[in-house]
């Protein structure tokens, strides 16, 4: 499994709209073509966190594969007047807005990759 965490600015008030989108667009084919397990939203103090869990190894590829696609397209110009670059002078695509993990840990696999 394969996450990514999508940092950007929202106004809270608005987490309802995004949410209405998302469930919208989760009701489709798309989460299925892209690989998506799981999406989780989250807002705080103005910042927009956006995970997602795919099945494999590489969301980022899904992702970008998915960027042509009508429907990907239509969600993301619909996010538009609800969900804002974090630093709108480096963003082209949603890969400038990822985090990047430097830790992680699995109950299930304590053994596991713990670095990056």
């Amino acid at each position: 499994m394969h996450s990514t965490l999508i940092v950007a600015r929202l106004d809270p008030a608005r987490a309802g709209s995004v949410a209405e989108l998302f469930t919208e667009f989760d009701g489709s084919e798309m989460p299925s073509l892209m690989g998506t397990r799981r999406r989780e939203l989250f807002h705080y103090r103005g910042l927009y966190f956006h995970l997602q869990d795919f099945d494999g190894d590489d969301g980022d590829r899904a992702v970008e594969a998915a960027r042509t696609d009508p429907r990907f397209v239509r969600i993301s110009e619909d996010l538009k007047p609800f969900v804002t670059p974090y630093d709108p002078e480096t963003w082209r695509s949603p890969k400038d807005a990822m985090a990047t993990r430097f830790y992680h840990w699995d109950a299930r696999d304590p053994g596991g990759r713990h670095g990056a």
